[in-house]
């Protein structure tokens, strides 16, 4: 037990958190919007067109937000995902990532849904991809 406390407190950063820089991460709707729509030019033309869509679609729908709880959570969730996005010449074969379990044990019900959703509207378009 006293080794694991060990490797705990060196995993630790030294520094105390700094508000502000944990902030700086965060960026406004509209300039991580249009980053992330910039972000995905990179990618193979099915999943940009695919990717806008649903970007489009999420901020459309989540425009009046008022929680900052809420709000905050949306942002930090599509910031994270424009980090994921590759950037160069290895963006063209990027085919996406699979889901981690924790995130998919926290959803409700109806985001199960949605997922569902997405899986089989990605699976048709892979099967017949002239439409």
């Amino acid at each position: 037990m006293r080794a694991s406390l060990l490797r705990l407190a060196e995993s630790l950063s030294s520094k105390p958190l700094n508000l502000t820089e944990a902030s700086a991460a965060l960026l406004p709707p509209k300039p991580l919007y249009r980053r992330i729509l910039r972000a995905h030019r990179t990618l193979a033309p099915d999943l940009r067109f695919m990717g806008d869509g649903y970007v489009k679609a999420e901020f459309r729908r989540h425009q009046t937000a008022t929680n900052p709880v809420h709000v905050i959570g949306f942002l930090s969730q599509w910031k994270m995902y424009l980090d994921s996005i590759p950037v160069g010449p290895e963006a063209k074969e990027f085919r996406g990532k699979r889901l981690d379990a924790t995130v998919y044990e926290k959803m409700s019900p109806e985001q199960i849904g949605q997922l569902y959703e997405l899986m089989h509207a990605t699976k048709d378009v892979w099967r017949n991809p002239e439409s």
